[in-house]
């Protein structure tokens, strides 16, 4: 069958009059360009400042944004620099520059006036040429206008521009800017790019103002926003922490060192306990040099920390600032963080700590306005013989028809179309074989004698415990008919065992299968070398302890992930790899099968997930967008989704057919390592490192449970069959089911919750916890329900 198409490279768009129209090519992950708030925002003095932004729908980082239109500002006390033509605007920008070099002079502002000199040397060169076209734009801001309002912002005086509140493309303070557009994905001269130019990254933190104001500046606002009143303070008090970095960062650029030291030794203990494990390697950053190469610093510097805060908060912070001409801040504010400002009440401090906490703030509401297909794919139709007494006759499909079993859920729904599924032939999916029909016609025999589960009636949980694996065991999958149990180890190897009396056997020779008559009805028995008979088969292939393993829906074949940076496909006929996967650099974290097989996902180090048919060496698509390492991946049970977790404490749902981010959800505050999909497709379950459990409705992009209990990670997640149970197995050596019928019933999802994102999550963990299981001392790494509703754990035996 065809795979799933190769994306476009080039998509046309249409940007504003004043600048030629381009061909820009889409950009995977969440683009930088996006719109926020919708508000266009006016200089504290009233003046100019105003940037322009086309708000943009969702974080589909698929599709180019329009470029932004920036207008320059004047400082007060300077003679105002009219807007110039092109042609005639070389003499008039030299004076300009003799005219604010004075001023400065004046001003005893000695180091701006050497930067200015310093960049009025290359501005002359740069005048010297033709000019560029559309460098100049309505609002008049040329290459000296646009220089003289950067000198103005890093420089204490009585003006200073606006940040781009509603608006993450560019700014008119900002490094390098001399036209009057920038680019879509810029920030700045920047380019936002997962592997940037450390340099120009950087560059940004130059020249800025004194080194001894810092504690000053930053003592202010901290008081000014610990009086302010109770509403507010909670929302102002996030501007804490993205300040904090970016003012320590710039103190170490600039080699004061002593100054970096004293400052966050000051206010380090002010930061939220959920950003200590960054603050940690921030402390580390004592001199210039460490910063090249430091990813930590990197993220802060390519990617706007996101700031959602109310209108009302908003013109207080504005007004403040103005007051005590806090340019320091204002530059910071305008430079490194996005303002998503909304209408109505400020959020309380529960509200906010409930969604802040990953390593870029929260996502921006836009993000999450993609509409998303997530509901189930119509079943295909298939005869099922109605014989309950019949055991073996699963392909004698001659049966009469004498009494028709009770319709469950599974029956239902492949009758009518549910409204919220994608179009069947969205993606190309696998057709189906014979003995996938088979494995259906078994699996909805299975299913009639489900036990319905609730919390009169718990699941009973067998656990499989790994025996002197020391520490070893590092991935754990069991076939969706529980009848293997793979394990994947510190050795590099690979595990698989047989849970039934049914021993494993591989294929006999090629010189063996030519005496065989192919026409038989056991035909599929007798290519089966006994002799190869075993409870165990170990696979050996990797180079590095293996991390993720999946079997496919039809039990034929097997994925592992390795340290090695590949993902192997294994034959569970022969036993043997048949294609290694070659495409990360670092290593593959977590890989998953599609559940129609074919398709599969691998996650890792280097930051991104990728998508990969198993007849294509090349992966299909890069999801490219999270700030750390992709733990853990899940395909959406329609196959057309896949959502990512990451140590970067962001969760994100992905478009297979497009590449597209449609989802970024922001809460935890540890490193994501589990995911699941409620079997409706319209919830889905997060675990991290902080012991809590996540609840997300999808359709509506919201948060809308939190279970807390564990007290260490939790390391897998599972909702029972019929989705009223969800199962979480942790590193505290326990496995806790949760009401999932409960956690979910009267979710809040109005007009106003989604606007706004302003949730109201429920105390009442204990109320939906329904039990708790310990074990002796295995942590908990795998979780499994059987198409009957038993619980399968797995983890391995850590003693003492």
């Amino acid at each position: 069958m065809a795979a799933l198409a190769e994306e476009q490279t080039e998509v046309a768009v249409k940007l504003e009059p004043e600048g030629p129209s381009t061909l820009l090519p889409p950009q995977a992950g969440d683009g930088a360009g996006e719109g926020g708030g919708g508000t266009t925002n006016i200089g504290p003095n009233g003046g100019g400042g105003n940037v322009a932004a086309a708000s943009s729908a969702g974080g589909d980082g698929g599709t180019p944004k329009p470029s932004v239109a920036v207008s320059a500002v004047a400082p007060a006390g300077a003679a105002s620099v009219p807007a110039a033509a092109p042609e005639a605007s070389a003499p008039h920008d030299r004076q300009t520059l003799l005219a604010v070099l004075q001023f400065l002079r004046q001003s005893n502002l000695r180091e701006a006036e050497e930067a200015l000199r310093r960049e009025a040397r290359l501005l002359e060169e740069a005048v010297a040429g033709s000019a560029a076209p559309g460098e100049a734009d309505s609002a008049g801001a040329e290459t000296a206008s646009a220089l003289l309002s950067r000198v103005t912002a890093s420089a204490p005086g009585p003006s200073a521009p606006d940040p781009p509140v509603s608006c993450a493309s560019g700014s008119a303070a900002v490094s390098g800017l001399a036209t009057g557009s920038v680019a879509p994905g810029k920030v700045g001269s920047v380019a936002v790019e997962d592997q940037p130019d450390v340099s120009a990254v950087l560059s940004a933190y130059s020249q800025q103002g004194d080194p001894t104001m810092y504690e000053e500046y930053y003592s202010g606002l901290k008081h000014f926003i610990e009086c302010s009143l109770d509403c507010h303070r909670a929302e102002l008090s996030q501007l804490f922490y993205p300040l904090f970095v970016h003012m320590y960062l710039e103190l170490v650029y600039n080699q004061h060192e002593n100054e970096a030291k004293s400052f966050f030794e000051k206010f380090h203990g002010d930061q939220e306990c959920y950003y200590q494990d960054d603050l940690r390697v921030l402390s580390s950053l004592t001199k210039k040099e460490h910063m090249k190469g430091n990813e930590t610093m990197l993220d802060f510097r390519t990617s706007k920390f996101v700031l959602r805060i109310s209108r009302d908060s908003y013109q207080l912070l504005k007004r403040h600032l103005q007051e005590k001409q806090n340019n320091q801040i204002w530059n910071i504010v305008q430079e490194h963080l996005y303002i998503d400002i909304f209408d109505g009440m400020p959020r309380s401090k529960q509200q906010i700590d409930a969604m802040v906490g990953s390593l870029a703030g929260e996502a921006k509401r836009e993000a999450n306005k993609s509409k998303v297909f997530f509901g189930l794919l119509k079943e295909p139709e298939i005869e099922v013989p109605l014989d309950d007494e019949d055991e073996e006759g699963e392909n004698e499909e001659g049966k009469p028809k004498k009494k028709k079993p009770k319709k469950d859920s599974i029956g239902s729904k492949s009758k009518k179309q549910d409204p919220n599924a994608p179009p069947q032939n969205r993606i190309p999916l696998p057709e189906l074989k014979d003995s996938d029909k088979l494995d259906k016609i078994m699996n909805m025999k299975e299913t009639t004698k489900r036990v319905r589960l609730g919390p009169d009636c718990l699941p009973s949980i067998c656990f499989y415990t790994f025996l002197n694996a020391y520490q070893g065991l590092t991935a754990v999958d069991v076939t969706d008919d529980s009848s293997l149990i793979a394990g994947g180890f510190a050795d590099s190897t690979v595990r698989v065992w047989s849970v039934t009396p049914k021993k494993l056997r591989s294929v006999k020779q090629a010189a063996d299968l030519s005496l065989i008559d192919k026409e038989s009805d056991d035909v599929l028995e007798r290519i089966m070398d006994e002799k190869t008979a075993s409870e165990l088969k170990i696979l050996y292939g990797h180079s590095g302890p293996v991390y993720g393993a999946s079997f496919s829906p039809d039990r034929n074949y097997l994925l592992s992930s390795s340290e090695d940076g590949t993902v192997r496909l294994w034959s569970l006929q022969t036993f043997t790899c048949l294609v290694g996967y070659k495409g990360h650099n670092y290593p593959v974290w977590d890989t998953q099968f599609s559940p129609y097989g074919y398709y599969f996902v691998s996650g890792g180090h280097d930051r991104v997930a990728r998508l990969w048919a198993t007849d294509h060496y090349q992966p299909l698509r890069i999801f490219a967008g999270h700030l750390a390492d992709v733990n853990c991946t899940r395909f959406h049970p329609n196959s057309n989704y896949v959502a990512t977790g990451s140590a970067d404490r962001t969760v994100r749902l992905w478009d297979v057919l497009n590449g597209n981010c449609v989802r970024i959800f922001t809460g935890h505050k540890g490193p994501i390592h589990s995911l699941t999909f409620s079997p409706n497709g319209r919830f889905l379950a997060t675990g991290a490192t902080d012991g809590r459990v996540l609840l997300w409705d999808i359709g509506h992009g919201l948060m809308v449970g939190e279970l807390k209990g564990h007290t260490d990670t939790v390391c897998s997640l599972r909702f029972s069959r019929d989705g009223e149970i969800l199962a979480s197995g942790s590193m505290d050596n326990t496995v806790r089911l949760w009401d999932a019928v409960k956690a979910f019933e009267d979710v809040e999802t109005d007009d106003f919750t989604t606007a706004t994102g302003h949730i109201n999550l429920p105390e009442n963990s204990q109320e939906l916890l329904l039990g708790t299981y310990m074990t002796k001392s295995t942590p908990v790494v795998h979780l499994h329900f059987t198409r009957r509703n038993l619980v399968l754990a797995a983890g391995a035996y850590s003693p003492q």
